[in-house]
């Protein structure tokens, strides 16, 4: 398995994983490599131990982290296609600036930002942006905590915060702070049966029909399933996005099926929206979309806040 071509021409995750390179930043992912059909070097990823390393050990050759672990079922996700949205987005608020915006007065919020930290700590490390982490899981909070703590390169630019309530930016986005992008990866499911279903699905692609019980990427029930779903989730984001309209730049979020942008799109015209856009990411033979918006016109754009 490898990270394909197609992705953003910034990704630094084009091609095969160089796997000489991986193990010099984590000697201990070589207990995990083992040959795949065409003789090359692989990892199982159906082990999720095998997984969890190949992330640290592409985290510290790419991304400077020295430590990065995860509690037992948290979502460990691919790191490649989660870079994809990262830059994508980067080249949505350059549309507004001159230059590709650097540096730590570009703010970001990271919506449910995991315990396994990805969004801020690739934004970071590729654009020194400044991040906001918030996530609703209290065992989430703090090893992110816990991962900023550990690492140096991320001390001074990424800031972890619990969001207590049922809302979605309200308690987050505080009284004048300003945004210049938000990213979100919902939950995708309506329910745990959806998700059970979805994983099985995984299984049999990996020829391992018996493990249909276990996720290879782990998750736990807020980070893969709400009522309602995606719909649902990001319907309630766009809500809410109308009363921060004057202190975010660009909203964005990930949308995993095509069939929602049509009624997206209407609820983010009837909200007030006047920029939207869908920016198609593919990754192999997965193609992910992010849905972006905006209450701010492009020349309002130009003028909030100066970078």
């Amino acid at each position: 398995m490898s990270s394909s071509s197609l992705l953003h021409p910034r990704n630094l995750h084009h091609g095969q994983y160089d796997f000489a390179e991986l193990t010099k930043a984590l000697p201990d992912l070589q207990r995990f490599i083992c040959s795949n059909k065409t003789g090359g070097q692989t990892i199982d990823f159906g082990d999720n131990a095998a997984v969890v390393a190949l992330n640290q050990a592409i985290l510290a050759r790419y991304y400077n982290i020295r430590f990065w672990q995860l509690p037992q079922g948290y979502l460990c996700p691919p790191v490649p296609g989660r870079a994809d949205y990262v830059h994508y987005i980067a080249d949505l608020l350059a549309r507004s600036y001159p230059t590709l915006p650097l540096g730590k007065q570009v703010k970001l919020l990271d919506i449910g930002t995991g315990a396994n930290l990805i969004y801020p700590i690739i934004a970071s490390q590729s654009y020194g942006w400044q991040v906001y982490g918030s996530d609703i899981d209290p065992i989430a909070v703090k090893v992110a905590k816990t991962i900023v703590a550990s690492n140096p390169s991320l001390q001074q630019l990424v800031h972890i915060v619990q969001q207590t309530g049922n809302t979605i930016f309200s308690g987050i986005i505080q009284h004048q702070q300003q945004f210049h992008l938000t990213m979100c990866n919902p939950p995708f499911y309506a329910s745990a049966d959806e998700a059970a279903a979805a994983n099985s699905r995984k299984w049999i692609n990996l020829g391992k029909e018996q493990q249909g019980g276990a996720r290879n990427f782990a998750g736990q029930q807020h980070e893969l399933w709400c009522a309602g779903g995606e719909l649902a989730f990001i319907s309630q984001m766009i809500r809410e996005s109308a009363l921060f309209k004057q202190q975010v730049c660009w909203f964005t979020t990930l949308v995993s099926q095509h069939k929602h942008i049509k009624p997206l799109r209407k609820l983010l015209n009837s909200v007030g929206a006047v920029q939207t856009d869908v920016i198609e990411m593919r990754q192999g033979q997965k193609v992910s979309r992010t849905l972006a918006w905006s209450f701010l016109t492009f020349s309002q754009q130009q003028q909030w806040p100066t970078i």
